[in-house]
């Protein structure tokens, strides 16, 4: 694979992972460099919202799990660039991280929408190499995504509309059973 998992790609968990934490999973790398890698998984919705989480936010926004790795940890991806300060440009319309006081505030009085942010409670981590490895081993198809599909397309079915949205093979491989064996 001639493509680098850089920062504002994602990766797109091939139909047979078989690692429970990342089945259908769609990770955006937040920041890829020779120390490893960092991802959030954007289609994997807690039953908790952000409410319940943080003191003195009471919007009732979806909270999702970014990963297994330190889920007592807060995270988050946006297109608001140019109202949060601080916030990393990962291209395509899509932000991570910055000011947190500054979305309490925005969200307290209405100005981030539901479809604006997205908030995550642990992360996906790769050590030096090891995502590299996994790209080899074709574990993961590496993908571009843009703020309207991110943001907008938070479904069950997320895993398959991007692939779809690849076309080609990948509109196939969309369609694989979970279980092979119950086709």
């Amino acid at each position: 694979m001639n493509e680098t998992p850089n920062a504002g790609k994602v990766l797109i968990a091939e139909p047979f992972l078989g690692d429970p934490n990342f089945e259908r999973s769609v990770v955006l790398i937040c920041e890829h460099n020779d120390e490893g890698s960092f991802g959030l998984v954007l289609n994997n919705v807690s039953k908790n919202t952000i409410a319940d989480v943080v003191d003195d936010i009471y919007v009732e926004f979806p909270l999702f799990i970014g990963g297994p790795v330190e889920q007592n940890t807060l995270h988050f991806v946006h297109r608001l660039g140019h109202l949060i300060e601080d916030s990393i440009d990962l291209g395509n319309g899509i932000f991570w991280s910055g000011d947190f006081e500054s979305v309490k505030s925005l969200l307290s009085i209405g100005t981030i929408k539901t479809e604006d942010i997205r908030f995550f409670i642990g992360y996906s981590g790769w050590g030096a190499g090891q995502l590299g490895s996994e790209l080899a081993q074709n574990t993961w198809i590496l993908s571009d995504i843009n703020s309207e599909v991110l943001f907008e397309e938070y479904t069950n079915q997320f895993w398959r509309t991007v692939l779809k949205r690849m076309g080609g093979d990948y509109k196939v491989l969309a369609n694989y059973p979970v279980d092979p064996r119950l086709n």
